[in-house]
């Protein structure tokens, strides 16, 4: 069962495009969001003088593309953060999470570093930036619980905060074989077959799905643009006679993953249906039920 979480926002500079810190109920740690400009002034933060770990963050504007990420860890991070300006150009924002009681030694952070990095590989929203995976640190298995536990409120911070590097894009309760209720699917013509679920963040259309080929003549440039960069970038790839998606993808709506799929113009609200014909426009607004 799923419980509510508090969580308290407090606006640094008192504006909304500055620095912030975020923080959970009864837990000892705690976030700072910080765009890259305003570092230099972090002096007046004691607490990110201290020993933690960080994430630098480049988000992508354009859906088909990935954000950059790195992560690390620090004894100081203000000053880790300060040397990353003079070397590293990518990233406009960085958050810190630190612990309140100062109870996080090299140890505890350098296994925070390692999950970070094993759980934002595996999620595969952002282009990890690091140039070799973290160590992971031997703790005892008393501390790994509480790094685990202080881990799952990192991640529940970095979403809170925009941020979706280290969610999957397809929930691991969602099972095609057993969870059937809520998965809709595409088969028309010229090789089209798809099967997707709609989130909170759009359309995801799930590995395996087949991509009609070729696409019609008053396909939308636009979607050929998309199509073209999801073949470049291995998304889309040949297998046989058949063009199939590699991965999980997320689309920004149900309408492109549907003009995707099907190599033309399409609704996705009409076209992608249940097994049971029920349309995602029905679902979504209930009118069957």
């Amino acid at each position: 069962m799923k419980f509510g979480k508090t969580i308290k926002i407090f606006l640094i500079d008192g504006d909304t495009n500055g620095r912030l810190t975020c923080e959970l109920s009864n837990w000892t740690g705690k976030a700072y969001k910080l765009p890259r400009n305003l570092i230099k002034i972090c002096t007046d933060r004691p607490e990110i003088q201290t020993t933690g770990v960080y994430i630098l963050l480049n988000k992508s504007a354009d859906l088909s593309k990935k954000g950059q990420l790195y992560i690390g860890e620090a004894e100081n991070i203000f000053n880790r953060l300060t040397q990353h300006i003079k070397e590293k150009d990518f990233w406009n924002e960085a958050i810190v999470f630190i612990s309140k009681d100062d109870n996080l030694n090299k140890a505890h952070i350098k296994y925070l570093e390692n999950r970070l990095h094993e759980i934002g590989f595996s999620a595969n929203r952002y282009e990890l930036i690091n140039n070799q995976k973290p160590t992971q640190s031997s703790i005892s298995e008393s501390d790994r619980a509480e790094m685990e536990e202080f881990l799952s409120n990192i991640l529940t911070l970095v979403s809170t905060l925009g941020y979706n590097a280290f969610e999957q894009i397809r929930q691991a309760d969602t099972n095609v074989e057993t969870d059937e209720e809520d998965l809709f699917y595409i088969d028309a013509a010229r090789g089209a077959n798809g099967i997707g679920k709609t989130t909170s963040e759009g359309f995801v259309v799930f590995e395996h799905s087949q991509i009609a080929d070729p696409v019609t003549n008053s396909y939308p440039k636009t979607m050929q643009k998309l199509r073209d960069t999801l073949i470049s970038e291995g998304i889309i790839v040949n297998d046989g006679d058949k063009l199939i998606l590699k991965r999980d993808y997320l689309f920004s709506s149900s309408s492109s993953a549907a003009m995707i799929i099907m190599g033309r113009s399409a609704n996705g609200l009409t076209e992608w249906k249940m097994k049971t014909g029920e349309t995602l426009q029905d679902f979504e607004t209930g009118e069957n039920n």
